[in-house]
């Protein structure tokens, strides 16, 4: 608490920052840098992750002195700040669940379409003035399965539906109108269109291995709006180059940004964008918007929706 009485919010800063003008003489805002993290932990009441891309906070967690109280991350993935020792103490942590949903579901279905109409291609020949007729794939008809059941892969379950897609749902472990992991391999054999939106865990880490792209139908094409890690990329690129699938497209990656040396840029048949999904226009607004909404949850005593079961590393559903 700050000498005001007024409790003391640190913004892990990023440019552009939040909007916090409605908590003007209700809490002290502080911004600081990764690197002054650590030292100014102590003081805080609560922790803004704005810069969400960043392992400061995993970094800097550990030490003496007492921590936040409340941590949230402007983000739906929380894998990068949830070190082992953010996990074991009683700090509560929330997540941005809810304003990423529909977007990522309408860049699915964005990615699903130009893959099915070969759009890239078409891109090329216009630059290259080659008239050059070809058909292409309809999606009403075809087989999905989404990995992943949280807010987003619902969303995306639902615009695929609308597009004629027949699509099942996998989470964690099966219930009514969702597949457990051990139905996963059957499914990806019969899949057109495989959508990995699950969160980063150690059991999800990696999942998309070289023995699951082998699963696969050679003419399946698989999407990656998830976390990075989820994929071996390694595998993947040799499932393309080798037809092992028919093609893909990724949102996000190992390591981000995607270096400019990475295989990755050049393999046929792969869609690549920077991590933005779920980035629409306003969306920081929308973020700023939900933390303050979250905040004053928090001054009145209130309970806090989006809370993190920081053992699974996701808000559970319902």
């Amino acid at each position: 608490m700050s000498p005001s009485g007024r409790p003391r919010v640190l913004v892990l800063d990023a440019d552009p920052r939040p909007r916090l003008g409605r908590l003007t003489g209700r809490a002290v805002v502080e911004y600081v840098s990764p690197a002054a993290l650590a030292g100014r932990l102590p003081s805080a009441d609560v922790l803004l992750v704005w810069d969400f891309c960043s392992d400061a906070v995993r970094r800097a967690w550990p030490g003496p002195g007492p921590r936040p109280r409340w941590v949230h991350t402007a983000s739906a993935g929380v894998d990068h700040l949830m070190g082992p020792e953010l996990a074991a103490c009683d700090t509560v942590v929330t997540n941005a669940r809810g304003i990423f949903d529909e977007p990522i579901a309408e860049y699915v279905a964005a990615l699903v379409l130009a893959l099915a109409k070969d759009l890239p291609r078409t891109l090329e020949l216009q630059r290259e003035r080659s008239w050059r007729h070809r058909e292409s794939q309809r999606v009403a008809g075809g087989r999905a399965v989404v990995v992943g059941t949280g807010p987003i892969g619902r969303a995306v379950g639902r615009t695929l539906g609308a597009l004629g897609i027949k699509t099942a749902l996998v989470g964690r472990v099966a219930r009514p109108g969702v597949h457990g992991p051990e139905d996963l391999d059957r499914l990806l054999a019969r899949a057109d269109w495989v959508i990995a939106a699950a969160p980063l865990t150690e059991q999800t880490r990696g999942m998309f291995d070289e023995r699951r792209f082998g699963v696969m139908q050679p003419s399946a094409r698989f999407v990656n709006v998830g976390r990075g890690p989820l994929v071996d990329e390694e595998a993947l690129v040799r499932a393309l180059r080798e037809r092992g699938v028919a093609g893909a497209a990724l949102d996000v990656f190992a390591h981000e940004p995607l270096p400019a040396d990475s295989p990755l840029w050049d393999v046929p048949g792969l869609i690549v964008s920077p991590h933005m999904s779920g980035d629409t226009v306003g969306w920081r607004d929308e973020l700023g918007a939900q933390f303050v909404e979250l905040f004053e949850l928090w001054a009145a005593g209130r309970p806090l929706p989006n809370v993190v079961d920081k053992k699974r590393g996701y808000v559970p559903g319902h």
